[in-house]
């Protein structure tokens, strides 16, 4: 078992979101991405909760690297740069 989480995908997803609570997957294994489906059970993993007070349009990372959960912080550039 590994603690680097899967990468969902090299591009953050774009969506825009009611307000409410939200928890965003880290392990990168749900099979509802970017949100959690309880896939990290029995992995180093758990889902990060946010709050959206607003009906608002985010980018939230996919490749699971950015240093400000659970936005795109751009991380997934540096990714495909060294593949």
């Amino acid at each position: 078992m590994t603690n680097e989480p899967n990468i969902a995908d090299t591009q953050p997803a774009i969506l825009t979101l009611e307000p409410g609570i939200y928890s965003w997957c880290t392990c990168g294994y749900s099979s509802f991405e970017p949100f959690c489906d309880g896939a990290h059970m029995g992995k180093a993993f758990c889902p990060s909760t946010f709050i959206v007070e607003q009906t608002s349009t985010v980018s939230l990372c996919m490749c699971k690297r950015t240093e400000n959960a659970p936005y795109c912080d751009g991380s997934h550039c540096r990714l495909t740069q060294q593949a």
